[in-house]
């Protein structure tokens, strides 16, 4: 009988996808363009990559043979935007070269002029041009909740925000990772959103949330089921979160990946480390696993130590597509390559130089 349980244990494994996991290992310095403040969304054309940065004014877009460089940088043209200041944090090019960019939006006043809080949104914008001009087509993702402007992280009195979108390999929907950061303690964290591909060009509307099992809850307000819990809530100055997810499928794993900041527990989000989740399927949001820190806060060497994302080292991959291994990259600057492993064993990849500093 024990034969037969531990044959049944070991079968279940690769339809779990277990155990996977990441290695960083150090390689030279790569700096990405211009200053960086948030998800760098990237994609390709013309055999050049293009990636997106910002800081909220202006939104810059540069592009070149590869993540390597050098880059060329140019300031994209906003006078179509109707929500500034705007941080584009995905993006996904059509066959015909048409962009379609989602963005985050901090309002200012929601607490007065004397108040340096917002409660961010996030919007979906449309560009013609290869991403030098954007047009705005609206927010899509915005809270129900009252802003709460006791709020004591130092950022937000509630909002959605910090986000990353990816397009399942059957086309059927684009999926929106987020982080809530207001209304009541248990809806706020990590949370999920999606709209059809069909519903691409005319978004208004179309996001629905996750809540309860269902894909049912409008995306302007809605409630929300998280897919990682908050374990204290962003309205109090000791917040203990992840949040700012980067998701990419994982061509190596066959698994979708997600990197998450961890702001704990003390005032204006210290980043207490970063990591990393695994899952097969985007459509059941409770498939995730628990997060596990790939590097503590205190290691990453420069402050500030947020947004972690990878980009895939070969033509065609991005933030968004990456195989067994790819630069990882925080805050713009990447001194890692980051490896996958699966099932237990190793990639068996023929560089693997460097000092492995997995935690």
């Amino acid at each position: 009988m024990l034969s037969i349980r531990i044959f049944t244990i070991l079968s279940l494994l690769p339809v779990l996808g277990l155990p996977q996991r990441a290695q960083l290992r150090s390689a030279s310095r790569i700096d990405l363009p211009t200053r960086i403040d948030g998800n760098s969304p990237s994609f390709w054309s013309e055999g050049q990559l293009f990636l997106f940065s910002s800081t909220g004014n202006p939104e810059m877009i540069s592009q070149a043979e590869n993540q390597f460089g050098p880059w060329q940088s140019t300031v994209v043209d906003l006078r179509d935007q109707q929500h500034l200041p705007v941080w584009v944090e995905a993006a996904w090019r059509e066959e015909d070269g048409t962009l379609l960019l989602w963005y985050h939006h901090e309002p200012a006043g929601v607490c007065g002029a004397k108040s340096s809080l917002s409660a961010p949104r996030i919007g979906a914008a449309i560009s013609h041009d290869g991403g030098r001009t954007l047009k705005d087509l609206g927010i899509v993702l915005e809270s129900g909740d009252a802003v709460d402007c006791s709020a004591r992280n130092g950022f937000f009195a509630g909002g959605h925000g910090d986000f990353s979108v990816i397009l399942d390999p059957e086309r059927h929907f684009f999926y929106f990772l987020f982080t809530n950061y207001g209304g009541p303690a248990w809806e706020q964290g990590i949370v999920t959103a999606r709209m059809a591909f069909e519903d691409r060009f005319q978004p208004a509307g179309a996001v629905k949330k996750y809540f309860q099992g269902e894909w049912n809850e409008p995306g302007i307000g809605g409630r929300m089921s998280p897919v990682f819990t908050a374990a204290k809530a962003w309205q109090r100055e000791d917040a203990d979160s992840f949040w700012g997810p980067a998701i990419h499928w994982n061509s190596f794993l066959k698994q979708y990946v997600v990197l998450l900041n961890r702001a704990c527990c003390k005032p204006n989000w210290p980043q207490e480390g970063i990591y990393v989740s695994f899952t097969t399927d985007l459509s059941h949001p409770d498939l995730w696993k628990g997060p596990v820190r790939l590097i503590e806060g205190s290691r990453i060497g420069y402050a500030p130590g947020y947004y972690p994302q990878v980009l895939g080292l070969e033509e065609g991959e991005t933030d968004t597509l990456a195989g067994e291994v790819a630069r990882f990259y925080i805050h713009g600057i990447s001194n890692w390559e980051i490896v996958f492993f699966s099932d237990g064993g190793d990639t068996g990849t023929t560089g693997a130089t460097g000092t492995p500093i997995f935690e």
